[in-house]
């Protein structure tokens, strides 16, 4: 039995060609992309695209961490953090209310768990929780993308959430939450109205 390098695989950066292609693919889906080169440069872009003062929901995800993106937006910054005001909430009581109040924020921020050499983004989710506000409720969409999850087909993203993303993030959930992870839901999003979509992608490996 062969055992695949699932890390090598699906955590290599790509060429600089593949990269170019890439982008010019997104642009011609709808979605505006930038290339920065490490996580200090990520997380200045996408800070610089929020007016302070606006409603910023910011979802889980290592890559928002790791970048300290996360840490900007909801630990006293100059922003309406929707994640503290949700988790200010009671989950077993609020919780239509919270779904409001992440579902409806004015930026969304994230990543997704793989892009297509062809343009299209894949999010897979085990509650679905994000996965709302990505495809229609935030006003502005911002995905902050490690270089690694560039991969040439959605057949092979799907493969990436499967034999990749899905192990990390089983291993994340139960150090988090004590139990494990699973693929519930797999938001495809082939093609966005110009302007709403924003992607930051990091030519350096962060998050799954």
């Amino acid at each position: 039995m062969t055992t695949i390098d699932t890390s090598e695989r699906f955590g290599t950066l790509p060429d600089d060609a593949t990269l170019s292609a890439t982008v010019v693919a997104l642009e011609e889906h709808g979605f505006s992309v930038e290339v920065v080169d490490d996580f200090d440069a990520a997380r200045r872009a996408a800070l610089a695209r929020i007016p302070h003062g606006s409603s910023v929901m910011t979802n889980t995800s290592v890559t928002l961490q790791e970048t300290g993106i996360e840490d900007a937006v909801n630990a006293d910054g100059p922003y309406e953090s929707a994640r503290n005001k949700m988790m200010a909430l009671d989950f077993q009581t609020q919780a239509q209310e919270m779904k409001v109040i992440a579902g409806q924020a004015e930026y969304a921020l994230g990543s997704v768990h793989a892009v297509t050499r062809d343009g299209t983004l894949a999010i897979a989710s085990f509650s679905g929780s994000q996965l709302a506000t990505y495809a229609w409720g935030a006003a502005n969409v911002i995905f902050v993308v490690g270089a690694q999850k560039l991969v040439p087909t959605l057949e092979v993203a799907h493969e990436r959430i499967r034999l990749h993303s899905l192990k990390l993030e089983d291993i994340r959930a139960q150090a988090a939450y004590g139990q494990h992870s699973s693929i519930g839901k797999i938001l495809e999003i082939h093609q966005e109205l110009p302007g709403r979509i924003h992607i930051i992608l990091i030519r350096q490996v962060v998050g799954f």
